[in-house]
């Protein structure tokens, strides 16, 4: 398709009403989906309840391989499918749906700045101790992530998928770390994230952007799942105003039933914030 086309196509598609049975695709609560996913998962969905869109979920053994960009989760809207929460963003801002629209260029600027901050501390430290953290590993990642398939092939993939992040953490020079400075550079980020909310609701005061569902999405995950130690969750923990910050989203945009439905039935996650 020719650039022209698709820019034709999404004019087309920003027009369109968002639709009731929009759905976000996910891996196996029950018995697959790992932290990571799970809190990108969250976050997009935190997203869509604070832009007021509805979106079913779907869980898929191979919704990792069905999504466009290999990555988890993607949203089915329309004729469109769009994968990871940034590019999900951009495409209900372009159906006139955007929560970050409020804010001037320099707190904009300063809104993706954190999210980066999220991205490359929190999120890069949950893929290490699933896939690096050789006990975890082999107690959790591996056979959740290869849970849905038989042997060989449920072996083939776990390992594929441990070779690739190790690769990636070489590439970004966390191969070398060992768990105790990862768990350093979490608490650091805990910190830079707990000085910028300090004590308003938000992190830009009274309404939410995608900054704060995308911090929700991974604090409440490490919270409220189990791993083979406390130590991530415990680095969270000591923040006071995080806590809350949790607390305040869970309360405001997941109503009760919806919570037990959407976390509190798997066996890899506790069953409530502390």
């Amino acid at each position: 398709m020719s650039l022209a086309a698709e820019a034709f196509v999404s004019q087309i598609a920003a027009a369109e009403p968002w639709p009731e049975n929009a759905t976000l695709y996910q891996p196996l609560k029950e018995d697959q989906i790992l932290l990571s996913d799970s809190a990108s998962s969250l976050a997009v969905q935190t997203f869509l309840r604070m832009c007021g869109l509805p979106v079913l979920v779907s869980c898929r053994a191979n919704a990792e391989y069905m999504s466009p960009s290999g990555k988890v989760p993607f949203i089915h809207v329309g004729n469109q499918v769009v994968s990871e929460l940034g590019p999900i963003v951009q495409f209900t801002k372009a159906k006139g749906h955007a929560l970050s629209d409020g804010l001037d260029d320099v707190q904009r600027a300063e809104m993706k700045a954190y999210m980066e901050l999220v991205n490359n501390m929190l999120l890069t430290a949950e893929l290490y101790i699933q896939w690096c953290d050789d006990y975890t590993a082999t107690e959790i990642s591996r056979p959740r992530y290869s849970n849905p398939y038989s042997w060989p092939l449920n072996h083939v993939l776990a390992y594929q998928k441990q070779w690739e992040i190790r690769r990636k953490m070489n590439a970004i020079g966390w191969s070398g770390k060992n768990l105790e400075q990862v768990y350093e550079d979490v608490s650091q980020c805990c910190q830079a994230l707990s000085q910028r909310l300090g004590t308003q609701p938000y992190f830009f005061n009274k309404q939410p952007t995608e900054l704060d569902a995308l911090v929700f999405g991974h604090l409440f995950t490490i919270l409220t799942t189990q791993l083979t130690s406390d130590e991530l969750a415990e680095k969270v923990k000591s923040y006071s105003n995080l806590l809350s910050f949790c607390h305040r989203i869970e309360q405001t945009y997941f109503k009760e039933h919806e919570r037990e439905g959407q976390f509190g039935s798997s066996r890899h996650s506790k069953s409530s914030l502390p």
